[in-house]
């Protein structure tokens, strides 16, 4: 899988890294590779995947799938049930 980014995903590093928030290139191919949550209705064509970030916030990445060509379109934190919830199980 080969991913690329917008120039607007590109400048939401140095945007979030201004803020205090981290977000690493890794971590944005790893909610693609293993989401928690897909919602491909939203913004059909493109996917928004979701994975926990911490107990109170999950990372969403918004991009297209061209062939075997990922584009990341932009990703940011979000309130962990704004979107959905992570079904727990239970032992």
């Amino acid at each position: 899988m080969k991913l690329t980014y917008t120039k607007h995903a590109k400048k939401k590093f140095k945007i979030l890294t201004q803020v205090g928030i981290e977000i690493s290139r890794k971590s944005i191919r790893e909610a693609i590779k293993i989401p928690e949550h897909i919602d491909e209705k939203s913004d059909y064509p493109k996917k928004i995947v979701s994975v926990s970030t911490d107990e109170t916030h999950v990372l969403r990445v918004v991009y297209k799938a061209e062939g075997d060509i990922i584009i990341v379109i932009t990703f940011y934190l979000a309130k962990r049930g704004r979107y959905y919830e992570k079904k727990t199980t239970k032992n």
